[in-house]
This record gives C-alpha cells, structure tokens and sequence, in this order.
C-alpha cells in the first residue's frame, strides 16, 4: 500500500465556503487530491469566524479544511483575478458555492471557463441549483431541512419542529457533489471533456427521504415524526432499560424470534397479533410496553450481551464523547489527528472510505493559515 490517496493527481481549485463545498474538498482531500483553498482577502471563508473557537482560532473551520493551502484573491481585482485564472489554467476541478449568476458577472462562468478550458470539471454546490423559480435564493443548512421535509419527519409527534442534529443540508450536498464530480471525472478519461456539475442542497434532501417517499406515494398521507423508531419495521427502536436506553432492531421474522428468546418471551411466538412484519408494525405502541417490562429488569450491559449472543442487532445509545472514544470506532481509524492553523493539534472525524491500496493515515495535515501559501503558489505559478 501505498500513502498517497488515490486523487493525489488532480489539482482541486476551491471557492467554496462554510460547509456544503468545503465537505466536499475535504473528502477530495482526504482521497489524495491538492486542494488550494481560494478565499476572500482580510476575513476568509466565512466559517474561521464560527465556533467552537481555540483561542481565536475556529475548531469548526480546522476540521473541514485540514490538508488544504490558502490564497486569497478578490476576483474583481484585475491582477487577483488574473492569479486565479493561472490557477484554473492548470486545475482539473472547480469547486464553488455561490448564488448561481454570481460567477457568471465576474466573468468566470461555466460557459466562458470550458471554452478557455475544455478539461475543467466545474461543480457548484448551491442551496436551489442552477435552474428553477428558487434557483436565485440564498439558503442554509437549516432552510433546506425545513423545506426538504426532512424536519417534518424528527422529532416526537406533537412536538416542536425539530431540526436533524447535524448539517444534513450542506453533508448530503457535499456528498452527492464529490459523486457528481468523480462521475465527471471517469466521463472525461473517455471524452476528454469536463462538465458542469449542478447539485442543490434542496435536491439532497429530497433525495434522502426514502421510506418517507414510499409512504407518501402508496398512501397519499404526509408521513409525521415517530420519535426514535422506524415507520415501517418493529421492534427497531429506543427502548428504556433498567440504566437507560438500548436500540434493537429486528428486522425480520427470524430476529424478532431471537429476540423473544433472548428476554424469556418465547410464548409471544404464537401470538397472531406478531405474526408478521407489517402486525408487529401496526402493534409497535403495545410491542414496547412488551419489551420494556423485560428490559426495565435489568441494566442495559446484561441485555446488549444477551442480544449480542443470540445475533440481535443491538447498541448502546452513546453521546459523542462515548461514540469517539468506543474501541470499534477506533479501529477504524474513525478519529484523526489533525491541526489548527497554528499547529495547535485537532482531533477530528477521519474519513470512511478505506481503500485497500493506500494507507488510511491517523494524521491530517493541519488547516491553512488565511492567505498562507500565497508565496509558495505564486512561485510555482510563476508570477
């Protein structure tokens, strides 16, 4: 195995800021690729001024840029602007998340770029796309969460709208943008030619509705929140414990026995109300009364064995300190060691792709300094 990622190939240009398109650059970065972080003079991207902050440093800003360099250009200035197309001249991806139109009034459109550089893979990461009534309007995380639908199905029912835990908007659009653009690239070892890539924050979280779609489309019925359990399988959820809470999921016939036998409740097998998936569905209310009598005799560490033995999926339901430090976790290089600007040292999320011809280093070099490779690339370019 080698060290190098198997992107250590291709030049990264990267105008995107905050999370959406920074996610992506930093899995193109952890896959290998050189990503030159382009940002605008005196305050950069915007995330350096959002916590949680290390002194005046930004931990936020830290994590999702690691192992990139910085220069900041204002691309309306003739001769920043004139940098950055030396850059693009030589760069295999573009990577931006502006308002659609607002690169196309600097002149840097995709149009004018694959004209001058047929190769260059352009994708932009937008709130809306580039086409459509709302394709103008700005958006956040929080914005497409609400109105992607995702919010209408978290939380408890009855309770206050309930935002995902973590960013899904921008994640799942940083996502889908390094598929769109890996994509573009195997299309362009056969053509020759790059593409533009569309992905709106809006389209991922549609996309990621799943069963949520399904119901809709066979019922005609908006789908609500559950709390913790799943619209369509049971038992598959949170249950109390004598210390606290487990999750099971016994997705089928099969497990739902294993489970019955696991907690002495093998007497429910006959039970025509269990009989099947969709019963054990429309019985979920009376199943956890069921099976919470049994869990509530005993901590949670007796259950989770008895489960694990009889092969019923199952887990602890673990806060993030727990869910970093768990051995499992662990061993899968799943917390790397990363830098602020500074040096300071990181930790922080690794990266879940693991290729069996690189090493999956525990370490990530650290965040650019705002502006601090500007000598370097301009040497290289040079100018």
């Amino acid at each position: 195995m080698t060290a190098a990622g198997p992107l250590d190939d291709l030049l990264i240009i990267d105008l995107s800021r905050v999370l959406a398109g920074p996610y992506a650059t930093m899995v193109l970065a952890d896959l290998g690729a050189r990503v030159i972080k382009v940002e605008r003079p005196g305050t950069g991207d915007d995330s350096r001024q959002i916590g949680p902050f290390q002194g005046t440093q930004s931990a936020y800003f830290a994590s999702i840029n690691r192992g990139k360099q910085s220069i900041a250009l204002d691309l309306k200035d003739t001769a920043d602007k004139a940098i950055f197309e030396a850059l693009v001249a030589r760069a295999d991806v573009l990577v931006e998340n502006y308002r659609p139109g607002v690169m196309r009034k600097l002149g840097l459109g995709w149009d004018v770029l694959h004209a001058r550089h047929p190769r260059l893979i352009y994708a932009a990461a937008s709130g809306f796309g580039q086409t459509g009534p709302d394709a103008h309007k700005a958006a956040y995380d929080m914005v497409v969460q609400a109105m992607g639908g995702i919010m209408s199905v978290t939380g408890w029912p009855g309770g206050k709208p309930t935002r995902v835990g973590t960013s899904v908007g921008d994640i799942t659009a940083g996502l889908f943008t390094v598929i769109g653009i890996l994509s573009a690239l195997h299309d362009r070892a056969r053509t020759g030619e790059g593409q533009f890539v569309d992905v709106a924050m809006l389209d991922g979280q549609i996309a990621i509705l799943e069963n949520a779609v399904a119901r809709y489309a066979v019922s005609g019925v908006a789908p609500g929140p559950l709390g913790a359990r799943h619209p369509s399988i049971t038992p598959f959820a949170a249950y109390q414990c004598q210390d606290g809470h487990i999750v099971i999921a016994a997705g089928n016939d099969q497990l739902w026995a294993a489970l019955l036998d696991a907690l002495d409740l093998s007497a429910l097998k006959a039970n025509p109300r269990f009989a099947s998936n969709a019963l054990r569905t429309e019985a979920a209310d009376t199943i956890a009364t069921i099976l919470e009598t049994a869990l509530l005799t005993a901590p949670a560490a007796h259950w989770l064995a008895k489960l694990e033995a009889a092969g019923v999926p199952c887990g602890p339901l673990h806060d993030v300190a727990q869910a970093l430090a768990h051995p499992q976790v662990r061993a899968r290089n799943m917390v790397i060691e990363t830098a602020f600007p500074d040096g300071t040292p990181l930790i922080a999320a690794g990266n879940p792709v693991k290729l069996s011809g690189h090493v999956d280093a525990p370490t990530r070099p650290p965040a650019p300094a705002l502006d601090g490779d500007r000598a370097a690339i301009l040497q290289e370019l040079g100018l």
